[in-house]
């Protein structure tokens, strides 16, 4: 995709606190806005001196001394913003929370140009072009319905992704599983690049350890409601986990199989089932603490009319209707 900049420029003297670190470290102090890498990627690039000379990140500080930077943000000039309808849960001026519906693509790509969930961004806040990733701080399957967190400030951003890599943001989903869970429990395998099939995930002595943690919500005859709350995040862990386990997601044309249905199962029960065509995974919760504030934030996303309506049908013998949204991570299982 085609950049454009826009030109940086800070001058700032070492403060007497910051004497004897390095230049990086003490840049980070300064400058708490742009993230480690970032700074270090203009030190390395020459676009930072110190008393007018070039220097390297572990060049020590004296007190007094003063550093310049002259760097440019790149921007995204390709991802055109188009008035996408977007499902804002929560929004200030420092970061939003989208609740993604089934069938948008998150970023553009090679495959899709336009039309994704960052063109929307872009025409909502335009501000965004600014950051990496349109302010995204993690994405979601096409398919995939749900909750993403997304920095519309630099500050926002680069303490988010601290943050989401320091585990402190807890992601939870829901999904129904094929087969009958009697009890939740703990996946914990490496998930990689398959070998063969480049489009797909898979378990792999190769691949970054991933944790997936799973609690009993509701059980029918063959399919099992779950709450999952991931302490990883790797692309399609909770699918290639749960494939892994036995157990795959309802409606998973990658991982999942053939589809099963109860014995005795109603016409309609079937035709829910088979007429299910995407993954049956949602992203339910997000709880994380504000990056400028500090304050608690918590963010819910009902299920959406298609997953209800599955879980309606794998119900249909239940001895009561069932309030599948007000259903809560069991305190043990």
């Amino acid at each position: 995709m085609g950049r454009e900049a826009r030109l940086l420029e800070h001058e700032l003297e070492i403060p007497e606190e910051l004497a004897g670190r390095r230049l990086d470290q003490a840049l980070a102090a300064l400058l708490p806005d742009y993230s480690r890498s970032r700074l270090k990627a203009w030190i390395l690039a020459g676009r930072v001196s110190l008393d007018g000379a070039a220097v390297s990140p572990r060049t020590p500080v004296a007190t007094g001394q003063c550093v310049k930077l002259q760097a440019e943000a790149e921007t995204r000039a390709d991802d055109a913003p188009q008035p996408i309808a977007l499902d804002v849960v929560y929004a200030d001026e420092h970061l939003a929370v989208i609740n993604k519906p089934a069938g948008l693509v998150v970023h553009p790509g090679a495959g899709q140009p336009r039309d994704t969930l960052v063109n929307g961004l872009l025409h909502r806040w335009p501000e965004l072009h600014a950051l990496p990733r349109g302010g995204l701080l993690h994405r979601l399957d096409k398919d995939t319905t749900g909750l993403l967190v997304v920095a519309r400030s630099e500050a926002a951003y680069t303490r988010l992704v601290q943050d989401l890599q320091e585990r402190l943001i807890s992601r939870e989903y829901r999904a129904v599983c094929v087969g009958r869970l009697t009890a939740g429990g703990r996946v914990e395998q490496p998930v990689g690049r398959h070998p063969v099939h480049r489009t797909r995930m898979t378990v792999t002595p190769k691949g970054r350890p991933s944790v997936t943690h799973y609690r009993v919500l509701a059980r029918f005859p063959a399919h099992t409601f779950l709450a999952l709350r991931l302490e990883t995040g790797r692309t399609h862990q909770i699918r290639v986990h749960m494939a892994h386990s036995g157990h795959p997601l309802v409606g998973d044309a990658l991982y999942g199989g053939r589809q099963r249905y109860p014995a005795e199962a109603s016409a309609v029960c079937r035709a829910a089932i088979d007429g299910f065509r995407r993954q049956a995974l949602h992203a339910s919760h997000l709880r994380f603490t504000h990056p400028v504030s500090g304050a608690p934030v918590e963010c819910v996303a009902p299920l959406p009319a298609d997953l209800l309506a599955l879980l309606g049908a794998l119900a249909e013998k239940a001895d009561a209707p069932i309030d599948f949204n007000g259903l809560q991570w069991p305190n043990s299982s």
